[in-house]
């Protein structure tokens, strides 16, 4: 099958041929129809993430149809269209696995980082963490729901019942929450990167009352504010945009360090937690609340031996939506 290997930090992407991986026990192979490209794939090509599985295939937006099912597999059969999350395996024993915070585990196992991931013509993943695609969904459109949604959805689920919310970093997770956010009557406030236009053309035409750079403060003082932005200079901005017992939660699995701040800016019971991967039943939660609202994706598509070029887009934050490498 072709692949698109990573081989450490510093070395380009190639497309190469390799051999199909091999369909264990409790697993499913997958024809692989689309694959997201996240943020959390550049932090691992670029080294911010440490020890990835190398040679490494990135991805974990999957989006697939079942070729092969292994031994102890329930539910699933050939032919069924799939979708493989960041979340690949747990050790489904440890305190958190047993007290329902599986995306905690001490022996967790992740697509595209420690497994291999979905820049590929197939792929194999363990059933369990596969989730069923929403057949009013295609595969591109369904791709970024498989990350950008689902941690979006636990990053939403921990401002409450927030009414001014503000998203710093107007990407694929924003755009997605920003379409419950205004399905549930609520207000959002985008914040992008300085000069950026044409994001904040994009969030207004969304529904967002106001977007500005992340530089601003907004008219109104915020409920809660969600940081996709991996940038820690942001934390206190956002702190001191919020009102008092806001929280702020930063969304991303890696960010540049926090400066110090002021305790004036943390005080009033304002609160700054992070998010930590996902559990299956974020994933459940999160594709019925897709399919209620219904959300729609921006999607920008790339074939497989362009995924260096859509990477960098993204960098340099000229995609607007998400990513989507097609085989």
């Amino acid at each position: 099958m072709r692949a698109v290997i990573f081989e450490g930090p510093g070395r380009s992407l190639s497309i190469r041929e390799v051999a199909e991986p091999v369909v264990g026990r409790g697993h499913v192979g997958l024809t692989i129809r689309a694959c997201g490209v996240c943020r959390t794939d550049l932090h691992v090509v670029d080294g911010d993430l440490a020890e990835p599985k190398l040679p490494l295939i990135l991805g974990h937006e999957v989006v697939g149809v079942v070729d092969s099912v292994g031994a102890d597999v329930e539910g699933l059969a050939i032919g069924d269209r799939v979708g493989v999350p960041w979340l690949g395996g747990t050790c489904r024993t440890c305190r958190f696995c047993r007290s329902d915070r599986e995306n905690l585990c001490d022996d967790a196992r992740f697509t595209g980082y420690t497994l291999d991931g979905g820049y590929a013509d197939r792929c194999v993943a363990e059933a369990r963490y596969c989730f069923p695609i929403p057949s009013r969904y295609g595969d591109v459109e369904a791709a970024p729901l498989l990350c950008a949604g689902l941690i979006g959805y636990r990053s939403f689920r921990m401002v409450g019942e927030a009414h001014r919310i503000g998203f710093y970093g107007f990407g694929a997770a924003a755009h997605i929450l920003t379409q419950v956010a205004i399905a549930q009557g609520r207000e959002v406030y985008a914040f992008t990167r300085p000069g950026d236009d044409e994001a904040q053309r994009f969030a207004r035409s969304l529904g967002a009352i106001w977007a500005g750079s992340s530089d601003d403060r907004p008219p109104e003082a915020l409920d809660a504010a969600i940081l996709f932005a991996p940038v820690g200079n942001l934390v206190p901005r956002a702190l001191a945009a919020v009102e008092k017992g806001g929280v702020v939660v930063c969304a991303g699995i890696h960010m540049s360090e926090i400066p110090a701040f002021a305790y004036d800016l943390l005080w009033e019971e304002r609160v700054v937690r992070s998010v930590a991967n996902l559990t299956r039943a974020d994933g459940d939660e999160s594709f019925a609340l897709a399919a209620r609202v219904p959300i729609t994706t921006t999607t920008e598509v790339f074939a497989l031996d362009r995924a260096e070029e859509a990477l960098g887009r993204l960098r340099d934050g000229r995609i607007q939506g998400a990513a989507v490498l097609v085989p």
